[in-house]
């Protein structure tokens, strides 16, 4: 997918610069209107079908594997039929010289037969003799062709000074255009070693040339022309068109087009037919997997026959029932987890409640009591309220696992809602001697949001950072933007280490096991919050270094339901900066409400 994007912003860069440059500006800016609209729409519909062409290749391993088949094997018949027309032509001109060359000396026994013939001494009385001598003889070699015409025939009269006709042969032809001058020089040095009229070593000359016709006599066609010296006056010339020779090519050229052509389609059809018997269950395999993982835990796949792709859906089939039974037990298991922690926490109230109402009274009366008395009724009435947030939480972390937490959204200022949650926090932050800042916008931070869920949010993280900071200053930070509102609590106490801003919201997870005995805290605090950020929709996350401190982040969308694509207030180091003013306030002076210390 990147060497495409690559290719795209490529053409894009192109095609930008080109408007942009002045060349292109003045050509576009001449073009009339209509056009302009023409060409945006072409540009648009051009891209939408290369996207789905592109598209279409990339999923597609079938189309992939026959369009490859069918470019391959174009490429091979090509290249064969290549070659193999050039044998055949090879052949076809070798069998016509052959034949070519059998037919002229046939004609020049002929013509030495003929009666008329006088190689030797064609001078008489009569001027118009040799000429009628060399008529009569080409007749007579032309009449030897047949209907068909294979060959044409030329006798040219030499050393015949009363001659008023130097070529005897079929009017309709361009014998200057049809028989090339090398041949006719090359006849001519042959005629001067010819001695006897029965001489049979004469040597054939022949070359290919192009038979052509006078002007509106016929159409050129390719041909060979041979020559043979008849005696001291004479020169025989056979001209054989290639007409059937190029029938012959022509339609060997169709035959291997249609056979080639037929070959590439059965060929594809083949890696067509092959690639759909191993595409298929491919797909199969991905729908079954596809529907397994949307919970449909009794999807399998059919399995036909004993290869490889059997195999595969039988290992693909084991592997899907073995993940269903697991998966029950693990159902089953949490089922009796939940249902175990409900009923626990449900029965530990009524209890609870007549130790809680026996303890109020001990505790009303403390002063009665001795100091050691005293003491021991102050440390049951505590560890009392920790029980009691710890079955709070167990009975809201119920809810969570059995899916029937629900949202009670509605618009609410979150900033207003950060300053009701740090009562808690300040109290531990008197105790602790350190102190919250606060930097909030003025004109507030309003969201669709469950005021509950999110004032709990917010107490936890404050109170997490109140009691890992080391008694340093908590520095809680507001914004807001155009899709979501944002509130970050930064502490400097002992920080994260590698890994931990993960592990931080599991629960009963204790970064310090002493501390948190310490401190209080039932451990499913952070657990609780971020469920309660995942049910509107929105993010929890932490950032911390070992002795730099941590920075716990919560982000909601405006609008119920919406998804988030980014926050209002960065996460690490920077935020830090942000919050701390070393790097600048992330909010004019005139729009922040001021700093809100005690301890």
């Amino acid at each position: 997918m990147k060497v495409v994007s690559l290719r795209t912003g490529r053409q894009r860069n192109w095609i930008t610069a080109f408007r942009r440059s002045a060349f292109g500006r003045a050509i576009i800016r001449r073009l009339p209107v209509r056009f302009k609209r023409w060409l945006r729409a072409g540009r648009r519909w051009q891209r939408s079908v290369v996207a789905q062409i592109r598209l279409r290749w990339h999923r597609s391993l079938q189309l992939r594997v026959v369009s490859t088949t069918m470019v391959l094997s174009i490429l091979v018949i090509a290249v064969l039929g290549f070659f193999l027309v050039q044998a055949v032509a090879a052949g076809l001109l070798s069998s016509a010289e052959s034949s070519a060359l059998s037919q002229v000396k046939i004609g020049r026994l002929t013509a030495l037969a003929q009666s008329t013939v006088n190689v030797l001494n064609p001078q008489s009385s009569d001027a118009e003799a040799p000429v009628n001598v060399a008529v009569t003889t080409a007749r007579a070699l032309q009449q030897a062709s047949g209907s068909t015409g294979s060959y044409l025939v030329f006798i040219q009269l030499t050393n015949i000074a009363p001659a008023t006709v130097h070529w005897v042969g079929h009017t309709d032809v361009n014998i200057a255009e049809t028989i090339p001058p090398t041949l006719i020089s090359k006849v001519a040095g042959d005629q001067k070693t010819e001695q006897f009229d029965n001489q049979n070593t004469v040597p054939l000359t022949y070359e290919p040339t192009t038979l052509v016709y006078n002007q509106g006599q016929g159409i050129s066609v390719p041909a060979l022309a041979v020559g043979v010296p008849l005696g001291s006056y004479y020169r025989l010339y056979y001209v054989f068109p290639f007409t059937q020779q190029q029938a012959t090519l022509l339609l060997v050229q169709r035959i291997l087009v249609v056979v080639g052509l037929a070959v590439v389609v059965l060929l594809a059809a083949i890696a067509s037919l092959v690639t759909r018997w191993v595409v298929l269950p491919v797909r199969h395999a991905a729908q079954a997997a596809r529907r397994l993982s949307d919970g449909h835990l009794g999807e399998r796949m059919q399995v036909r026959g004993v290869d490889d792709l059997a195999a595969l859906a039988t290992s693909f089939n084991e592997m899907a029932a073995s993940l269903q039974g697991k998966l029950r037990e693990l159902e089953e298991l949490s089922n009796v987890q939940r249902q175990f922690v409900s009923d626990v926490s449900h029965e530990l109230r009524t209890p609870l409640s007549t130790i809680k109402m026996a303890a109020d009274l001990l505790f009303e009366s403390r002063e009665d009591l001795d100091p050691a008395g005293a003491r021991s009724v102050e440390l049951l009435q505590s560890q009392l309220e920790r029980f009691e947030s710890l079955l709070v939480d167990l009975l809201e972390i119920s809810r969570f696992d059995a899916g029937a937490a629900t949202l009670d959204a509605e618009l609410v200022d979150v900033c207003d809602l950060v300053r009701h949650s740090a009562d808690d926090a300040q109290q531990l932050a008197e105790r602790r001697g350190s102190r919250i800042e606060f930097r909030l916008p003025a004109t507030g931070c309003f969201a669709e949001a469950d005021r509950r869920r999110v004032e709990r949010i917010l107490r936890n993280i404050l109170v997490n950072a109140v009691e890992h900071g080391e008694g340093k200053e908590v520095v809680v930070t507001t914004a807001i933007d155009s899709d979501a509102v944002a509130v970050s609590v930064r502490d400097y106490g002992v920080g994260l280490r590698p890994g931990e801003e993960h592990k931080v919201f599991d629960r009963f997870w204790r970064a310090d096991p002493a501390r948190a005995r310490a401190t209080g805290g039932t451990g499913l605090g952070l657990a609780i919050s971020l469920e309660d950020a995942l049910l509107h929709g929105g993010w929890l996350q932490a950032w911390g270094e070992p002795g730099k401190g941590s920075v716990f982040r919560l982000t909601l969308p405006r609008v119920a339901g919406q998804p988030l694509v980014g926050s209002p207030l960065p996460l690490g180091p920077d935020e830090a900066e942000i919050a701390t003013s070393l790097g600048g306030s992330p909010y004019p002076a005139s729009e922040i409400t001021g700093v809100i210390s005690r301890g």
